[in-house]
């Protein structure tokens, strides 16, 4: 052991074996001590992801628990700066004092998990890429992260990009570490574009178990100019003792029951243009022909909450698969399914999430094939206990393969971060 990381053995090291690093310096130190002696290491926070991805294989842990709280944030400017571990939710509340948001909506998995909220930290919020269902609106993770630093597999300090867009020359490398799965970077600090949040919320329901009806509105909406910010299908849940039964009492609202299949469209600004724009949005897909309702601020914030926190499948010890297609698929891929899986539809049509009973992992590859088919991508976010580990967690080609080896040789080229955390051998 090097005489710098000798000297803090007692900030870096316990006995299970887990770094404790204060700053990026000692991040810096501690790897590059690892990569002296061919260790790999799991970068952690507080684990509300870690059970997405491949087990990794490894005796030492690097946690970033220390690094955490806000370096700067101006609100007149729409930008934070924190430190990489610093949990989503602490940043939410402080720019709830400025009105202000991040608006990519950080999905809270700990419902999945273990039945209770826990959105994590921001780095873990990176380096899943996972939003909420404004993506098809206001994009991902990636398009609001104005630049980071961190430290890469060698022990060498990065950064890359800064406060504000237009100041950012060269490689733009937040793109490509949003969605590594902290397989390429240790993250220290992150800053983010933020913006104001909406004045209010309105959501329109519409009751229907037509799927080709659901697809046709996911396709005018897309084209529509009533800025629709979210746009989600429910439909109704399997008779099967595999699934939990929660979808009835999780959308109660008031005396207000989502027992069947419905679609939700969610509207927000002001007062004003929010009936402006429900009144347009009625006439474009020709709601008053169907079975509708609407849900004031309320209702409409709390139901949105809940799809963002995957609360349909609280707690599941089944699979959960999460899909992303074409919306011009959505048809074919709603007419494999069928009533067989527990699921729901996000973006506007683009973001499927199955739920795959524990015994039927047979059942995964089949989907997995029909995404491919489809032209789309697959995650396998959750796994069950009898789930079978030969089967990929992410969906990988030759030509993604390659490419990920080598992104991952230039910044980690003795795999020490989270190895084969997605792709087996890399």
């Amino acid at each position: 052991m090097s005489t710098e990381v000798r000297k803090n053995s007692q900030i870096f090291q316990d006995s299970n074996n887990t770094y404790f690093p204060e700053d990026e310096t000692q991040i810096s130190s501690v790897v590059k001590e690892l990569f002296k002696k061919n260790q790999p290491t799991e970068v952690i926070g507080l684990g509300s992801k870690s059970f997405i991805g491949n087990k990794i294989q490894s005796a030492k842990k690097l946690s970033l628990s220390k690094l955490s709280g806000i370096i700067e944030y101006l609100p007149e400017e729409l930008y934070i700066k924190v430190k990489a571990n610093t949990p989503v939710e602490f940043i939410e509340k402080e720019l709830e004092k400025n009105n202000q948001e991040l608006a990519f909506e950080p999905i809270d998995f700990g419902f999945v998990e273990n039945g209770k909220s826990n959105k994590g930290t921001i780095a873990g919020c990176l380096s899943c890429n996972f939003a909420g269902s404004r993506r098809f609106k206001v994009g991902s993770v990636r398009d609001h992260i104005l630049g980071f630093r961190g430290v890469n597999g060698k022990g060498d300090i990065i950064k890359s990009g800064g406060t504000v867009v237009k100041n950012v020359t060269g490689y733009d490398l937040s793109k490509l570490v949003s969605g590594s799965f902290g397989t390429l970077v240790a993250l220290s600090e992150i800053t983010l574009k933020v913006l104001p949040k909406k004045k209010s919320s309105n959501t329109i329901t519409i009751h229907t178990e037509d799927k080709k009806l659901v697809n046709e509105l996911f396709e005018k909406i897309s084209s529509s100019s009533s800025e629709v910010s979210g746009a989600v299908y429910v439909p109704e849940e399997p008779k099967d003792d595999s699934y939990n039964q929660n979808k009835e009492m999780l959308f109660k609202f008031n005396d207000l029951k989502f027992q069947g299949s419905f679609l939700a469209l969610r509207i927000e600004g002001d007062k004003l243009s929010i009936e402006e724009r429900i009144k347009v949005l009625t006439m474009e897909l020709e709601l008053q022909n169907l079975n509708t309702s609407i849900l004031d601020v309320h209702q409409s914030v709390p139901l949105w909450k809940k799809i963002n926190s995957l609360e349909l499948f609280g707690n599941t010890k089944n699979n959960l698969l999460r899909a992303v297609i074409p919306p011009s698929k959505g048809n074919e891929l709603i007419q494999k399914i069928g009533n067989k899986f527990k699921y729901y539809i996000d973006w506007c049509g683009s973001l499927y999430w199955i739920e795959v009973k524990s015994n039927k992992n047979s059942k995964i590859t089949e989907i997995k094939k029909l995404i491919i088919e489809l032209g789309g991508y697959l995650t396998i976010v959750k796994k069950s206990n009898e789930f079978d580990y030969e089967e990929t967690i992410f969906t990988v080609d030759e030509t993604r393969l390659l490419i990920s080896e080598k992104i991952k040789k230039s910044f980690d080229p003795k795999r020490i971060f989270n190895p084969g955390k997605m792709y087996r051998g890399i």
